[in-house]
């Protein structure tokens, strides 16, 4: 960090990562919201700079020097935090302190007492907080994740990876550039070494081989004919790392997924784009990775896409009570892997706080689709994705003609009599033409109609078949 980008965090004022003090003579407050921000999500303290966020610096002395470090060595149990500062001119600079956390440590407690950041305040953290955190902190030290990964050595790992992780984690601001490219220095930053030989959450995050021992590390991705198993038009069977199955999974989306035509309002033009919106796949495929249950030796995460719906599984229940009702509602962050997670985190990939699966849901209903549903099963969880309207994980025919394409966009409110769509169109054709049209886009499974007669009213099908280019 420099002057420059120094210039450019202050003005975005005080939150959740980020602290001001004017100088070390608030060491103390300084040193307990540290402690906040290793108990959650990390986070930076800028001393020489006001609340208000005038950047006046100060004079740091071998003095000062002493006195941070004498700080930093009441953390419980001992904390990474990384020290710089930066000249701003008149022999006066701004000492920048920053918590990274690790997951397996917490809590952390500064001079005997355990702090909670909520927001842009550091307060004392409830008791009841800290015995939870405490418990899972026992239940971290027997995880498979963190145990000796046998028979591997640094050199089985994907160095490349490693230093793109180190990379992109600099990138989005959660690595220090102080970070390095020496693997075993990156390996032990990141909690991937035991005894420094790695461990098994990292043959999982940046492994070269993965059979006999690690069978686990796959990827199973289907697309299937109609809505059941029954027929395959493609499926895969993958090994590898979790960024390179994840890498795969994505391919495959963009090769399989449907194309939904949309009709812009008012254009009657088409456009194309993913039946689903990537970002929330995603998000819902790297929640699998970094949740599921890797002691189950059989088990993969599973992408499978279906004429009617889209599932991604990943084998394992959800950890510390957690209901599958609770992911679309605000719930506290427990990752069965902490360690994988965060990686994945600081890499830039997810966020924290239990907000990835509230992502996804804000995601799809943004792009005009039904939440998704979550649900465990067989020792299994899942997410499922619908479509709505005639958006349906078909392929909308590129022959259709533009008044075909209208129609559509005049049944997406829903129910209409055939008098109301021949009002509707912007040049409707005869009646009988128009009755042509709506039993052409019923053949191939688009549109439905209910009733008789004058009655009768035409819609848009949930589900539809497949269709040929």
């Amino acid at each position: 960090m420099d002057i420059k980008e120094l210039t450019e965090i202050v003005p975005q004022g005080e939150s959740r990562t980020v602290e001001f003090k004017k100088s070390t003579a608030q060491l103390r407050r300084a040193a307990e919201t540290l402690c906040g921000m290793l108990n959650g999500t990390g986070g930076r303290v800028f001393i020489g700079v006001t609340p208000e966020g005038r950047i006046i610096g100060q004079t740091i002395s071998d003095k000062t020097i002493r006195e941070v470090a004498e700080a930093l060595q009441k953390f419980e149990p001992p904390a990474h935090i990384f020290q710089r500062s930066i000249t701003i001119g008149n022999n006066k600079a701004v000492l920048i302190l920053e918590a990274i956390p690790n997951p397996e440590s917490r809590p952390y407690a500064f001079d005997g007492r355990p702090y909670q950041r909520i927001g842009s305040t550091t307060s004392a953290m409830p008791q009841a907080t800290y015995q939870r955190l405490l418990n899972e902190r026992v239940h971290s030290q027997v995880r498979w994740e963190n145990q000796p990964a046998a028979d591997y050595h640094i050199a089985d790992l994907d160095s490349e990876e490693i230093i793109r992780t180190v990379r992109f984690g600099i990138a989005a601001g959660r690595l220090p550039e102080s970070t390095g490219k020496f693997v075993p220095d990156i390996l032990g930053r990141l909690g991937l070494l035991r005894d420094g030989r790695p461990n098994q959450a990292s043959v999982v995050l940046f492994g070269s081989r993965f059979m006999p021992d690690y069978p686990q590390c796959q990827l199973r991705l289907a697309r299937f004919r109609g809505v059941s198993k029954s027929e395959f038009l493609d499926q895969r069977q993958l090994e590898g790392h979790a960024f390179h199955l994840l890498e795969e999974a994505m391919l495959f989306l963009r090769r399989h997924l449907p194309v939904a035509g949309r009709i812009i309002p008012g254009l009657f033009e088409r456009e194309d784009e993913p039946l689903f919106p990537l970002e929330a796949l995603r998000e819902a495929l790297v929640n699998a990775f970094c949740h599921r249950d890797y002691t189950i030796i059989g088990g993969a995460v599973s992408l499978a896409i279906y004429d009617d719906r889209l599932e991604i599984w990943s084998d394992g229940t959800l950890p510390f009570n957690l209901k599958p009702e609770d992911l679309k509602r605000d719930h506290p962050s427990r990752p069965r892997n902490p360690i994988i997670a965060q990686v994945f985190y600081l890499r830039g990939m997810i966020e924290r706080w239990g907000r990835g699966t509230q992502k996804i849901v804000e995601l799809c209903v943004k792009a005009g689709h039904p939440e998704p549903e979550f649900g465990e099963q067989a020792g299994s969880v899942w997410v499922r994705f619908l479509p709505s309207g005639y958006i349906a994980p078909h392929r909308v025919a590129h022959d259709l003609t533009e008044r075909q394409r209208e129609i559509l966009q005049t049944l997406a409110p829903g129910k209409i009599a055939l008098r109301k769509i021949f009002s509707t169109l912007s040049q409707p054709p005869s009646l009988r033409t128009l009755r042509d049209e709506l039993y052409h886009l019923k053949r191939i499974g688009l549109v439905d109609t209910t009733g008789y007669g004058r009655g009768a009213t035409w819609f848009l099908t949930q589900t539809s078949k497949d269709e040929k280019k």
